[in-house]
């Protein structure tokens, strides 16, 4: 099965903080058609503007009908439910008052998956595999809503020797309609201290309801740039060292599943048609903002492009697939101080 999707965190005051979520499911595989349920809990605390103390809760429901055409390729559809709850929590006399918040969502789903992938060791493969989804939320407890989102997930493996890989993925996906969904580009994956971007602005007309972080893009802490839409390549060369060095069995699975890989990461995020369209906020600073008699704002004129170059180092320890890497960002021809980034996923 391929994943590629990120659940939407809620935008209160669009920070991002994790707090705690479980997750459970049973398949059913009996038959042609296959069969998912999943349940789905999230509580997440965030604050707005630094004063009021949120706290989200979020329950999802969901089934999933898939249908394999081939050995290598299925259809899915899937259809939901959605409730959240926000409580603003009362640790002063000011915050008393405010009632608790609902909102609750039908859900659909649709997606197309392709996997010709053949697992040649652990985090390398040979083939190519994609997948192409549309989503839908409804908020049946307002009028007026609607949030439609379209995305693609390419992901190409070539063997360049025997064990070494070169690895290639073209990530993109936009949001529509009268609500959105925020990515902030930047990071990369099940990454542990998250740095995020507070340089670059959120465009607060867009009516973002959901926000996501759109990876892998090394050389930047999250927010680098933000929108409804966002485009994003990464290329790795895999090199298991010691599988390669080593003519025989290996005992130890830190030393069997360790490499060396070299990376380079080119993406955008932005608002409007294309990423130099003039309504994207990274090109706007705004000054006085906090004074009603005076506002300027600054036409920047940044390349709305950011790539990412470096290497890592790759193993499994502990069970868990260790990922550490070393990046320095391009940004407008200028070369930023390297960044390091400690994560715990495989692939890309």
């Amino acid at each position: 099965m391929l994943g590629l999707r990120t659940d939407f965190q809620p935008v209160p005051g669009l920070s991002l903080s994790p707090n705690s979520e479980i997750m459970v499911g049973a398949i059913n595989n009996k038959h042609r058609i296959d069969q998912q349920f999943a349940f789905y809990r999230r509580s997440q605390l965030n604050t707005v503007q630094d004063f009021y103390l949120l706290r989200f809760l979020t329950y999802e429901g969901h089934y999933t009908l898939s249908y394999p055409f081939t050995e290598v390729s299925r259809v899915s559809f899937t259809g939901g439910y959605r409730h959240m709850r926000q409580i603003v929590l009362s640790d002063s006399p000011l915050s008393l008052p405010f009632p608790d918040r609902y909102d609750q969502h039908i859900i659909l789903r649709a997606s197309y998956v392709f996997d010709n992938t053949r697992k040649k060791g652990l985090n390398l493969y040979n083939g190519v595999r994609f997948k192409v989804f549309t989503e839908f939320y409804e908020n049946v407890t307002k009028s007026n809503t609607g949030l439609h989102t379209l995305g693609i997930d390419y992901r190409q493996y070539i063997p360049v020797t025997k064990d070494i890989i070169w690895a290639n993925r073209l990530a993109s996906g936009t949001s529509f309609g009268k609500e959105k969904l925020l990515h902030y580009l930047g990071g990369v994956d099940n990454q542990i201290s998250p740095k995020t971007n507070q340089e670059i602005d959120v465009d607060e007309s867009q009516n973002y309801i959901f926000q996501t972080v759109a990876t892998n893009m090394r050389g930047f802490r999250q927010n680098i740039r933000n929108g409804n839409s966002f485009a994003v390549i990464n290329s790795e060369l895999r090199v298991p060292v010691f599988k390669m060095l080593i003519n025989r069995p290996i005992k130890s699975d830190f030393i069997s599943n360790f490499q060396v890989i070299g990376f380079a990461d080119v993406g955008t995020a932005w608002n409007g048609p294309n990423p130099f369209s003039d309504e994207n906020s990274f090109n706007n600073e705004i000054i006085g903002g906090d004074n009603p008699s005076l506002t300027i704002v600054l036409d920047r004129q940044n390349n709305p492009i950011v790539a990412g170059t470096g290497f890592g180092l790759r193993t499994r320890l502990l069970g868990y697939f260790v990922r550490l890497d070393w990046a320095w960002g391009i940004q407008d021809g200028r070369t930023l101080p390297r960044i390091f980034y400690f994560s715990l996923s495989t692939d890309f």
